[in-house]
């Protein structure tokens, strides 16, 4: 259970300023919270303490790659709560997942996930993969509430999630709102949404969907199945167990207010080769998806003429090509990376 004392500790404050400045201290307000950092984090504390504390307005904007989302950014002050509330929901959160979710948890990631999946892949003969329609955009605030409930005793902690909840419900994805069994029409008033940009947001996914892991590992009794995010997959020999357990995922999601894609469900044999993760998984091998290829080398191919330019440095155009070739080694690549480095001419540096 965690209580307000803990929360409003100096130290867990403190804690939660380093990790939200943490890559972003160039920015205008990190810098002009740190400027008075002992005066701000004091003022923020008793604001804590005494209720008064309320959520500022988000910032909203959309990405396109891979694919369109709408993203809220929180102020700073309010993400420094954020990772003041995780430090403590994360831990006692963190014994009850499964070590097969692997989306925003320490020591995991997408390499991990592809690993795993290649790894059930080459034990298995057939995979399903499903994913969730918009799912942050479509969690259910008094589900989510419910499951939280464990950790929420203290009466000051459970409003100041609520607070959270309320304040980023407008900074989600706006989505038409499905109506489920036994619903009235006061089904679309419902509070949902979750703002993707937040700290929050990833852990309390999680919890959202760990009811699904629980599901798939105890009732269904599928052993061989991962998680990451809003994406799955269960492996099986058997064919007709994969088809009665789409159909035992779905009424489940249904009563988490969630529906899997219908058109991206897939089972499937392993040796033709899934998409997962940018990659396309063999129980061999695996491959980059060709759009990934596409995205990337358009990418590089930007940073490079910025670089060429004169208006970026070299080691900004190198960091991007070091983090590509960090991602696309997890696959069987050494060709592609041969051949997109050799197209650069990495001889004269701008003058």
């Amino acid at each position: 259970m965690i209580e307000m004392s803990q929360l409003c500790a100096w130290d867990n404050l403190m804690r939660a300023w380093q990790k939200a400045a943490r890559g972003k201290r160039g920015g205008a307000a990190v810098a002009q919270f740190e400027h008075r950092l002992a005066d701000n984090l004091l003022a923020l504390q008793a604001r804590l303490r005494d209720g008064s504390y309320r959520p500022g307005p988000y910032v909203t904007f959309s990405i396109h790659e891979p694919k369109k989302r709408v993203i809220g950014a929180a102020p700073f002050v309010d993400r420094v709560v954020h990772h003041a509330l995780c430090n403590l929901m994360e831990p006692a959160l963190e014994q009850q997942f499964f070590a097969d979710s692997f989306a925003n948890r320490k020591g995991k990631g997408t390499h991990r996930a592809v690993d795993r999946f290649q790894a059930l892949a080459s034990q298995h003969r057939f995979v399903l993969r499903l994913d969730i329609v918009k799912h942050f955009a479509n969690i259910d605030h008094q589900i989510l509430l419910r499951q939280l409930k464990p950790l929420l005793h203290d009466g000051d902690v459970a409003a100041l999630v609520s607070l959270i909840l309320a304040g980023g419900e407008t900074a989600s994805e706006q989505v038409a709102a499905s109506y489920f069994a036994g619903d009235d029409l006061f089904a679309a008033l419902r509070p949902r949404g979750l703002p993707i940009g937040n700290l929050t947001s990833q852990l309390w996914s999680n919890r959202y969907l760990h009811s699904l892991d629980a599901f798939v590992r105890r009732q269904l009794r599928c052993g061989a199945y991962l998680r990451y995010a809003d994406d799955f997959a269960l492996f099986s020999d058997n064919k007709d167990d994969l088809h009665h357990w789409k159909l035992r995922v779905e009424e489940h999601l249904m009563g988490l207010r969630l529906m899997c894609h219908g058109h991206s469900a897939r089972l499937q044999r392993v040796v033709d080769g899934a998409p997962w993760l940018g990659f396309v998984v063999f129980p061999q091998h695996r491959l980059l998806k060709s759009r990934c290829v596409v995205r990337s080398t358009r990418a590089l191919n930007a940073a490079y003429g910025q670089w060429k330019s004169g208006a970026e440095s070299f080691s900004f155009f190198d960091a991007r090509v070091q983090g590509w070739i960090n991602h696309a080694a997890v696959g069987d690549t050494w060709g592609l990376r041969r051949h997109r480095l050799g197209e650069f001419d990495l001889r004269n540096s701008p003058s």
